[in-house]
């Protein structure tokens, strides 16, 4: 059985929710089945079941099948690294930062990683279901494509093509991506799914009858618009969230830091109706929130000067309501910042902390990359840390603020019961695992109504 290659027509087409959901549907006929990207860039990552980092997506995709995850699924990892440097993650592991002319330039070498992620995994599955990114035709670079051309030719993968039509121009979207591939990949497209459509679906029937007769290329479906507010992998598709909240919900502002990361921390909030989260980007609406977070940072000492410069360390200190901090963010609240080696600003620099917190925080060269159970503010809590800063203390709770390294805080329901009804004793409060199943196979069940899961199957089978 051939895998499979999700290319979109344009960034945030839709790729990823596509990608998940035919993971998701092929795993309930029965195929094993693995998600798959072969280099992602997002500050937003998880801890493996098996260590190391991966990205956000293909852990959601697995987490989805119940298939533990493993750096295989996701091989090349960049997140934000000073100027035009990135921190570069290999097989789960972080091995420094690179210039990003310098990356492209030796990105050669990194092809054996990739292709070789892959190959184990098609030893152990049916098929992969590889996510591409970005666009795969962006001619300066397509020899330099780790994720779209380099797995599609060495596989000899099945594609297909999603499109966004709520961005307008899918046609030219469509045509322009698939007569600009490759011969031998043109050959293996076998359709493309129109994503994200608002209204009648009828009223695109003219409209599939000129990709399938005038263009040649079968169209699997056209996926109605619905809203999923789970995976987000990175922040253009984050703010694009909708949420449904009652009228006396309670506020909560998240501090928009320049390089915020693990993001994925607020989809509890955002999946709670009796809680309003907004991005704030200016100091002056702090006093509106009931409740503030300073959330992670891919680069700590950066967005706490950003934070300076835009009056927020005033704001901070003379907020009336609770304060959630979380690993960059909590990093902040300490009286200094330590980075003898360099990890983020020049090595030996000292960064003046917003003091809130005693003692010193240290960078050191060794990330710490773990998952588990963890005894924090008074309740067994389930979670993640990814960091280089290392302090005395895990976590501290005092006088309406809360500060932790811990990621995944709010997928507890403990948690949020525990901090929502110091707010309002009213909180009630909801099961978020249980929710989150439930979208996800809603969600897929979606896509499937609108897709010809059987054809599909077919046409991989070939």
């Amino acid at each position: 059985m051939h895998s499979l290659s999700i290319f979109g027509t344009s960034s945030d087409a839709g790729k990823s929710t596509i990608a998940f959901s035919l993971t998701y549907l092929l795993h309930h006929r029965g195929f094993k089945v693995a998600p798959f990207k072969a280099q992602n860039v997002s500050n937003n990552s998880r801890v493996c079941d098996l260590g190391g980092e991966m990205a956000q997506a293909q852990y959601f995709a697995a987490e989805s099948i119940d298939l533990p995850t493993e750096s295989d699924l996701n091989p090349v990892l960049l997140k934000s690294g000073r100027g035009s440097s990135a921190s570069l993650i290999i097989n789960g592991e972080a091995v420094g930062e690179q210039d990003v002319r310098a990356y492209y330039r030796d990105i050669e070498r990194l092809k054996p990683i990739v292709t070789d992620a892959f190959k184990r995994l098609q030893e152990r599955f049916e098929l992969v279901v590889a996510e591409g990114a970005g666009s795969p035709v962006e001619l300066n670079l397509m020899q330099k494509d780790l994720s779209n051309i380099t797995i599609a030719e060495t596989f000899d993968t099945k594609i297909i093509l999603v499109a966004d039509i709520e961005r307008g121009g899918v046609f030219a979207s469509v045509w322009g991506v698939y007569n600009l591939l490759p011969e031998q990949l043109r050959e293996n497209v076998i359709g493309v799914l129109i994503n994200k459509f608002s209204g009648d679906i009828t009223l695109f029937d003219e409209g599939r009858r000129i990709i399938e007769e005038e263009f040649g290329i079968p169209v699997f479906g056209v996926v109605p618009y619905k809203p999923f507010n789970l995976g987000f992998e990175d922040m253009q598709s984050l703010e694009n969230y909708v949420q449904s909240s009652y009228s006396d919900a309670i506020r909560v502002g998240v501090i928009r830091l320049p390089h915020l990361s693990i993001f994925t921390d607020f989809e509890p909030l955002i999946a709670d109706d009796e809680v309003q989260l907004n991005f704030i980007h200016s100091a002056s609406v702090m006093p509106e929130y009931d409740l503030v977070i300073l959330p992670g940072t891919k680069r700590t000492v950066e967005d706490l000067k950003w934070l300076r410069a835009h009056g927020f360390d005033d704001a901070l200190t003379s907020f009336k309501g609770p304060v959630v901090a979380i690993c960059g963010g909590y990093e902040m609240m300490f009286e200094r910042i330590l980075d003898p080696e360099g990890i983020e600003e020049k090595a030996g620099s000292i960064t003046s902390g917003f003091g809130l917190l005693e003692g010193d925080i240290v960078f050191e060269k060794e990330k710490t990359v773990a998952k588990g159970s963890y005894e924090l503010f008074g309740l067994k809590l389930e979670g993640y840390e990814i960091h280089h800063g290392q302090s005395a203390h895990f976590g501290i709770a005092k006088e309406k603020f809360y500060g932790t390294f811990l990621h995944a805080l709010f997928d507890n329901d403990t948690f949020r019961d525990k901090l929502f009804k110091e707010v309002s004793p009213e909180y009630e409060g909801y099961d978020f695992q249980a929710y989150k199943d439930e979208k996800i196979r809603e969600f897929a069940q979606h896509v499937e109504q609108a897709v010809d899961m059987d054809r599909l199957i077919k046409l991989l089978d070939e």
